[in-house]
């Protein structure tokens, strides 16, 4: 259950956020990951998948990781399994992204805790498009 501070923070972040990577975007339409980047895309975000396999999904270019992405990232919105979760989370806090968002299922505390310990917001087993349909 998420408690009234925490749906403030998630809301104010989506506000005003404008750039997010999507680390793990599939090609395939029927991939939680592909409905969620489309949603994102018509919602007004600039998105930035991030799937080495690829060099274009949903008609923006991909990229093979967080690094070389050649703009400022807002969200880095993650959809690997929990395992695997740290590797991004530590790029995500090199590149100086403001928040790192753990899709509904995937929880792994110890990546949440560096991010927060290197000052990055954490929203974790949440989705963001059922958060940005209900909040905004």
């Amino acid at each position: 259950m998420i408690t009234l501070n925490q749906h403030v923070e998630v809301e104010q972040l989506l506000r005003r956020s404008r750039s997010i990577a999507i680390v793990g975007l599939s090609p395939k339409e029927n991939r939680p990951s592909n409905m969620v980047g489309r949603y994102l895309l018509a919602a007004g975000y600039s998105i930035y998948p991030v799937n080495p396999g690829h060099t274009e999904l949903l008609g923006q270019p991909c990229f093979p990781n967080l690094s070389s992405i050649p703009v400022k990232i807002d969200i880095v919105d993650i959809f690997r399994r929990a395992e695997e979760v740290l590797p991004f989370v530590e790029e995500a806090v090199r590149i100086g992204a403001a928040a790192v968002w753990m899709q509904l299922g995937i929880v792994n505390q110890l990546a949440a805790d560096y991010a927060r310990a290197n000052g990055l917001a954490v929203i974790m087993d949440r989705c963001i498009k059922i958060d940005h349909l209900n909040l905004l």
